[in-house]
């Protein structure tokens, strides 16, 4: 079976040429930042296409792990921001403002690796991995599925979103994390830079929906949707399910944290 087929190739460069060349072209600066917004939940859509669509697993906490890839994201840009000369007006110059004002002297530990770029990048994708592996390998391993695995990701999205509004000096609250100015000493604010980053954010949707298609497209791909269909037949087969469910949960986790890395 080929990677792509000539049906998928034209409707991905249809889906490029829209995406590179008519909106950038068609739509003003503002419009386009807007749509490159929207574009951010695409990765959330692919990685439901595979979990659910696929392989059958309903998970109704795919926005934890958006929600993850953002923080990660934006907790390495708020430290961008508040360096000593920015916030020396603060109490406390060189943390967050939101952390001054709960009067927290001391930038906590678990900020501390997010002031380098490179450990940013790969907590994206592998922060949200982490948590969908301990989630997967928990409830796959003990064959629980169906609604009951839907119920408890819905309780997992639940769990964690007291606690981050209740960490308010330490996650931003039910604000969030704001004021982000630079990447690396780039001003991201302007319209030419939200440009650029939404070239970005196209190319690497792209990017994930040839991964997504490839992983469709293989043995793995006709393994899930067996799965989907008989999973017990599939199972008696001498396939390990739960690994298979396990991997696809932790593919469309680290999907999800991408997007909502470009989504901040």
């Amino acid at each position: 079976m080929t990677f792509l087929n000539r049906k998928d190739i034209l409707w991905i460069a249809v889906l490029a040429l829209l995406l590179l060349v008519v909106f950038p072209v068609a739509l003003d600066a503002f419009r386009l930042n807007l749509f490159g917004k929207y574009l951010t939940y695409g990765f959330v859509v692919l990685g439901l296409v595979l979990c659910w669509g696929d392989a059958g697993i309903l998970s109704l906490g795919q926005g934890v792990f958006f929600g993850l890839g953002g923080y990660c994201m934006a907790m390495y840009l708020k430290l961008q921001a508040s360096t000593p000369e920015a916030t020396k007006i603060q109490s406390t110059p060189g943390i967050p403002d939101f952390m001054d004002w709960n009067q927290i002297t001391e930038l906590p530990w678990m900020w501390q690796p997010f002031h380098s770029l490179v450990f940013t990048v790969l907590a994206v994708p592998l922060v949200p991995m982490l948590l969908a592996l301990i989630i997967g390998v928990a409830m796959f391993t003990r064959r629980v599925g169906g609604t009951y695995f839907a119920i408890i990701t819905q309780a997992v999205a639940a769990i964690l979103t007291i606690l981050i509004i209740g960490q308010q000096g330490y996650t931003g609250g039910v604000n969030g994390i704001t004021d982000l100015r630079t990447l690396e000493g780039w001003d991201i604010r302007p319209d030419s830079a939200k440009t650029v980053l939404y070239f970005v954010n196209a190319g690497l949707l792209l990017g994930c929906l040839l991964m997504a298609q490839f992983i469709r497209r293989s043995k793995l791909g006709r393994i899930l949707v067996a799965m989907r269909d008989k999973e017990d037949r599939v199972r008696f087969s001498g396939y390990d399910v739960a690994h298979f469910k396990v991997f696809v949960f932790c593919f469309a986790a680290a999907l999800a944290g991408i997007g909502g890395a470009m989504f901040t």
